[in-house]
Protein backbone atom coordinates (compact mmCIF):
# COMPACT_ATOMS: atom_id res chain seq x y z
CA UNK A 1 0.00 0.00 0.00
CA UNK A 2 1.83 3.50 -1.16
CA UNK A 3 1.89 6.25 1.43
CA UNK A 4 -1.11 8.07 -0.49
CA UNK A 5 -3.64 4.97 0.28
CA UNK A 6 -2.20 4.90 3.53
CA UNK A 7 -2.99 9.17 4.20
CA UNK A 8 -6.34 8.13 2.93
CA UNK A 9 -7.31 5.50 4.65
CA UNK A 10 -6.24 7.43 8.03
CA UNK A 11 -8.45 10.69 6.75
CA UNK A 12 -11.25 7.86 6.96
CA UNK A 13 -10.71 6.10 10.41
CA UNK A 14 -10.56 9.47 11.41
CA UNK A 15 -13.78 11.08 10.70
CA UNK A 16 -15.04 7.64 11.39
CA UNK A 17 -13.78 8.40 14.71
CA UNK A 18 -15.10 11.88 15.22
CA UNK A 19 -19.00 10.42 14.27
CA UNK A 20 -18.52 8.27 16.89
CA UNK A 21 -17.34 10.63 19.43
CA UNK A 22 -19.74 13.05 18.49
CA UNK A 23 -22.53 10.68 18.47
CA UNK A 24 -21.61 9.47 21.91
CA UNK A 25 -21.87 12.88 23.19
CA UNK A 26 -25.30 13.35 21.75
CA UNK A 27 -26.40 10.11 22.70
CA UNK A 28 -25.19 10.80 26.90
CA UNK A 29 -26.91 14.26 26.38
CA UNK A 30 -30.19 13.08 25.20
CA UNK A 31 -30.12 9.98 27.46
CA UNK A 32 -29.61 12.65 30.79
CA UNK A 33 -32.19 15.09 29.56
CA UNK A 34 -34.50 11.81 28.58
CA UNK A 35 -34.25 10.67 32.08
CA UNK A 36 -35.02 13.43 33.82
CA UNK A 37 -37.68 14.69 32.03
CA UNK A 38 -38.95 11.34 32.51
CA UNK A 39 -38.93 11.28 36.56
CA UNK A 40 -39.97 14.75 37.12
CA UNK A 41 -42.77 14.60 34.75
CA UNK A 42 -43.70 11.41 37.11
CA UNK A 43 -44.64 14.30 39.34
CA UNK A 44 -47.69 15.14 37.95
CA UNK A 45 -49.51 11.81 38.53
CA UNK A 46 -49.36 12.67 42.33
CA UNK A 47 -49.33 16.65 41.76
CA UNK A 48 -51.18 18.70 39.81
CA UNK A 49 -49.06 21.29 37.29
CA UNK A 50 -51.27 24.08 38.49
CA UNK A 51 -50.32 23.43 42.39
CA UNK A 52 -46.38 23.17 41.67
CA UNK A 53 -46.12 25.78 39.02
CA UNK A 54 -48.26 28.14 41.11
CA UNK A 55 -47.98 27.50 44.81
CA UNK A 56 -44.91 28.53 47.07
CA UNK A 57 -46.11 25.91 49.61
CA UNK A 58 -43.41 23.26 49.79
CA UNK A 59 -44.11 21.43 52.50
CA UNK A 60 -43.49 17.79 51.17
CA UNK A 61 -43.68 15.93 54.54
CA UNK A 62 -47.51 17.02 53.98
CA UNK A 63 -47.68 16.56 50.34
CA UNK A 64 -47.40 20.05 49.42
CA UNK A 65 -45.23 20.21 46.52
CA UNK A 66 -45.56 23.97 45.12
CA UNK A 67 -42.34 24.88 43.57
CA UNK A 68 -42.79 29.05 42.59
CA UNK A 69 -40.44 30.40 45.34
CA UNK A 70 -37.50 28.41 43.97
CA UNK A 71 -38.26 29.17 40.25
CA UNK A 72 -38.86 33.10 41.08
CA UNK A 73 -35.24 33.15 42.97
CA UNK A 74 -33.08 31.61 40.27
CA UNK A 75 -35.12 33.70 37.77
CA UNK A 76 -34.49 37.14 39.90
CA UNK A 77 -30.51 35.75 41.56
CA UNK A 78 -29.73 35.24 38.12
CA UNK A 79 -31.10 38.58 36.63
CA UNK A 80 -29.53 40.68 38.96
CA UNK A 81 -25.95 38.96 38.77
CA UNK A 82 -26.36 40.31 35.23
CA UNK A 83 -27.30 43.37 36.10
CA UNK A 84 -24.32 43.76 38.30
CA UNK A 85 -21.86 41.88 36.23
CA UNK A 86 -22.28 42.50 32.57
CA UNK A 87 -21.77 46.50 32.94
CA UNK A 88 -18.86 45.93 35.19
CA UNK A 89 -17.35 43.03 32.66
CA UNK A 90 -17.75 44.80 29.65
CA UNK A 91 -16.49 48.09 31.01
CA UNK A 92 -13.24 45.56 31.92
CA UNK A 93 -13.02 44.28 28.60
CA UNK A 94 -12.85 47.81 27.28
CA UNK A 95 -10.20 49.20 29.16
CA UNK A 96 -8.54 45.72 28.76
CA UNK A 97 -9.05 45.62 25.18
CA UNK A 98 -8.51 49.09 24.13
CA UNK A 99 -6.80 51.45 26.83
CA UNK A 100 -4.69 49.55 29.02
CA UNK A 101 -1.46 49.31 27.74
CA UNK A 102 0.32 46.32 27.01
CA UNK A 103 2.02 45.42 29.74
CA UNK A 104 -0.85 45.65 32.22
CA UNK A 105 -2.94 43.81 29.64
CA UNK A 106 -0.44 40.93 29.99
CA UNK A 107 -0.83 41.04 33.60
CA UNK A 108 -4.55 41.27 33.85
CA UNK A 109 -5.36 38.70 31.65
CA UNK A 110 -4.42 36.02 33.73
CA UNK A 111 -5.27 37.08 36.50
CA UNK A 112 -8.89 37.28 35.60
CA UNK A 113 -8.80 33.85 33.61
CA UNK A 114 -7.37 33.06 37.65
CA UNK A 115 -10.91 33.69 38.99
CA UNK A 116 -11.88 30.73 36.83
CA UNK A 117 -9.77 28.50 38.96
CA UNK A 118 -11.33 29.45 42.50
CA UNK A 119 -13.83 26.81 43.44
CA UNK A 120 -17.22 28.20 44.08
CA UNK A 121 -17.05 27.21 48.00
CA UNK A 122 -14.68 29.49 48.59
CA UNK A 123 -16.79 32.39 46.74
CA UNK A 124 -19.42 31.32 49.00
CA UNK A 125 -17.53 31.16 52.19
CA UNK A 126 -15.89 34.60 51.43
CA UNK A 127 -19.18 35.76 51.15
CA UNK A 128 -20.20 34.10 53.82
CA UNK A 129 -17.62 35.82 55.89
CA UNK A 130 -17.44 39.29 54.82
CA UNK A 131 -19.97 39.93 52.18
CA UNK A 132 -23.17 39.04 54.54
CA UNK A 133 -22.37 40.52 57.93
CA UNK A 134 -21.83 44.27 55.67
CA UNK A 135 -25.10 43.75 54.37
CA UNK A 136 -26.67 43.34 57.90
CA UNK A 137 -24.74 46.32 59.07
CA UNK A 138 -24.89 48.76 56.26
CA UNK A 139 -28.63 48.06 55.67
CA UNK A 140 -29.84 47.18 59.47
CA UNK A 141 -31.08 43.89 58.24
CA UNK A 142 -31.70 40.85 60.10
CA UNK A 143 -29.51 38.53 58.66
CA UNK A 144 -27.40 39.57 55.35
CA UNK A 145 -29.05 36.53 53.71
CA UNK A 146 -31.34 36.77 50.34
CA UNK A 147 -30.82 37.54 47.05
CA UNK A 148 -28.61 40.64 47.20
CA UNK A 149 -25.69 38.80 48.85
CA UNK A 150 -26.20 35.64 46.21
CA UNK A 151 -26.35 37.94 43.60
CA UNK A 152 -23.64 40.12 44.52
CA UNK A 153 -21.26 36.67 44.82
CA UNK A 154 -22.69 35.13 41.11
CA UNK A 155 -21.62 38.76 39.53
CA UNK A 156 -17.82 37.96 41.07
CA UNK A 157 -18.10 34.36 39.77
CA UNK A 158 -19.39 35.60 35.89
CA UNK A 159 -17.10 38.49 35.43
CA UNK A 160 -13.95 36.04 33.95
CA UNK A 161 -16.97 34.99 31.58
CA UNK A 162 -17.81 38.09 30.06
CA UNK A 163 -14.06 39.71 30.49
CA UNK A 164 -12.57 37.68 28.58
CA UNK A 165 -15.51 36.92 25.41
CA UNK A 166 -16.14 40.34 25.07
CA UNK A 167 -12.42 41.27 25.21
CA UNK A 168 -11.95 38.70 22.21
CA UNK A 169 -15.30 40.27 21.01
CA UNK A 170 -14.12 43.91 20.67
CA UNK A 171 -10.60 42.96 19.76
CA UNK A 172 -11.96 40.93 16.45
CA UNK A 173 -13.93 44.19 15.20
CA UNK A 174 -12.14 45.40 11.91
CA UNK A 175 -9.34 48.37 12.49
CA UNK A 176 -10.98 50.42 9.29
CA UNK A 177 -13.89 50.92 11.04
CA UNK A 178 -12.00 52.48 13.84
CA UNK A 179 -10.22 54.47 11.67
CA UNK A 180 -12.63 55.57 9.43
CA UNK A 181 -14.51 57.13 12.63
CA UNK A 182 -11.99 58.70 13.87
CA UNK A 183 -11.48 60.03 10.20
CA UNK A 184 -15.04 61.62 9.96
CA UNK A 185 -14.15 63.46 13.63
CA UNK A 186 -15.32 60.90 16.36
CA UNK A 187 -13.74 61.11 19.38
CA UNK A 188 -12.26 58.19 20.67
CA UNK A 189 -14.90 57.75 23.44
CA UNK A 190 -17.90 57.91 20.54
CA UNK A 191 -15.74 55.55 18.65
CA UNK A 192 -15.80 53.00 20.95
CA UNK A 193 -19.17 53.30 22.51
CA UNK A 194 -20.66 53.96 19.20
CA UNK A 195 -18.64 51.44 16.82
CA UNK A 196 -16.77 49.19 18.31
CA UNK A 197 -18.88 47.98 20.82
CA UNK A 198 -21.72 47.82 18.47
CA UNK A 199 -19.93 46.00 15.76
CA UNK A 200 -19.15 43.00 19.02
CA UNK A 201 -22.30 43.08 20.21
CA UNK A 202 -22.84 39.62 18.51
CA UNK A 203 -19.74 38.33 21.48
CA UNK A 204 -21.16 40.36 24.07
CA UNK A 205 -24.20 38.63 23.89
CA UNK A 206 -22.58 35.41 23.83
CA UNK A 207 -20.96 36.36 26.85
CA UNK A 208 -23.98 37.29 28.57
CA UNK A 209 -25.62 33.82 27.30
CA UNK A 210 -23.12 32.06 28.58
CA UNK A 211 -22.52 34.08 32.14
CA UNK A 212 -26.83 33.90 32.98
CA UNK A 213 -26.02 29.56 31.56
CA UNK A 214 -22.94 29.94 34.63
CA UNK A 215 -25.24 31.75 37.61
CA UNK A 216 -28.42 29.82 37.01
CA UNK A 217 -26.90 26.62 37.11
CA UNK A 218 -24.44 27.64 40.11
CA UNK A 219 -25.16 25.97 43.58
CA UNK A 220 -23.08 26.25 46.07
CA UNK A 221 -21.91 29.79 46.61
CA UNK A 222 -25.60 30.30 46.20
CA UNK A 223 -26.83 27.81 48.79
CA UNK A 224 -24.43 29.37 51.22
CA UNK A 225 -26.00 33.30 51.06
CA UNK A 226 -29.61 32.72 49.52
CA UNK A 227 -30.81 31.59 53.05
CA UNK A 228 -32.46 28.11 52.04
CA UNK A 229 -36.01 28.83 53.37
CA UNK A 230 -38.74 27.74 50.82
CA UNK A 231 -40.20 31.61 50.59
CA UNK A 232 -41.19 34.37 47.83
CA UNK A 233 -38.65 37.05 48.98
CA UNK A 234 -40.41 40.18 49.00
CA UNK A 235 -37.12 41.83 49.40
CA UNK A 236 -33.84 41.71 48.47
CA UNK A 237 -32.79 40.52 51.78
CA UNK A 238 -35.24 38.32 52.31
CA UNK A 239 -33.97 34.67 53.08
CA UNK A 240 -35.24 32.59 49.93
CA UNK A 241 -33.94 29.67 47.77
CA UNK A 242 -33.51 28.49 44.60
CA UNK A 243 -33.79 25.49 42.23
CA UNK A 244 -30.20 24.44 42.55
CA UNK A 245 -30.15 24.99 46.38
CA UNK A 246 -33.20 23.46 47.05
CA UNK A 247 -31.98 20.29 45.08
CA UNK A 248 -28.88 20.54 47.01
CA UNK A 249 -30.28 20.50 50.43
CA UNK A 250 -33.02 18.01 50.22
CA UNK A 251 -31.84 15.54 47.45
CA UNK A 252 -30.29 13.67 50.33
CA UNK A 253 -33.40 12.77 52.02
CA UNK A 254 -35.65 12.03 49.28
CA UNK A 255 -36.41 8.05 48.61
CA UNK A 256 -36.29 7.50 44.38
CA UNK A 257 -38.87 7.39 42.55
CA UNK A 258 -41.46 9.16 45.64
CA UNK A 259 -43.86 12.28 44.46
CA UNK A 260 -40.62 14.42 46.68
CA UNK A 261 -37.80 12.83 44.74
CA UNK A 262 -39.70 13.52 41.25
CA UNK A 263 -40.67 16.74 41.80
CA UNK A 264 -36.69 17.75 42.57
CA UNK A 265 -35.95 16.09 38.54
CA UNK A 266 -39.06 18.18 37.45
CA UNK A 267 -37.21 21.46 39.22
CA UNK A 268 -33.58 20.07 37.24
CA UNK A 269 -35.87 20.02 34.19
CA UNK A 270 -37.19 23.26 34.91
CA UNK A 271 -34.00 24.54 35.21
CA UNK A 272 -33.02 23.03 31.72
CA UNK A 273 -36.02 24.88 30.55
CA UNK A 274 -35.37 28.09 32.32
CA UNK A 275 -31.78 28.13 30.86
CA UNK A 276 -32.70 27.32 26.88
CA UNK A 277 -35.47 29.87 27.21
CA UNK A 278 -33.33 33.00 28.05
CA UNK A 279 -30.69 32.00 25.43
CA UNK A 280 -33.31 31.71 23.10
CA UNK A 281 -34.42 35.49 24.05
CA UNK A 282 -31.09 36.99 24.49
CA UNK A 283 -30.67 35.67 21.21
CA UNK A 284 -33.79 37.10 19.39
CA UNK A 285 -32.92 40.64 20.95
CA UNK A 286 -29.68 40.22 19.33
CA UNK A 287 -31.43 39.32 16.25
CA UNK A 288 -33.38 42.21 16.31
CA UNK A 289 -30.53 44.85 17.66
CA UNK A 290 -28.63 43.74 14.05
CA UNK A 291 -31.46 43.90 11.89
Amino acid sequence: MDNHNLKLMYDKYVKYLFITCAGLMAVIIFSIIFFVGKQGLLTFTEVSPFEFFSSAKWYPWEHQFGAFSFIFGSVVVTLLAIVFGAPLGLTGAVFMAKIAPKWLRDLMRPATDLYVAIPSVVYGYLGLMLLVPFLRDFFQVNTGFGLMAAAMILAIMILPTIISICEDAIRAVPKPLEEASLALGATRWQTLWKVVIPAALPGILTAIILAMARAIGETMAVQMLIGNTPVVATTLFTPTSTLTSNIVVEMGNTPFGSAWGNSLFLMALVLLVISLGMILLIRKIGARRLA
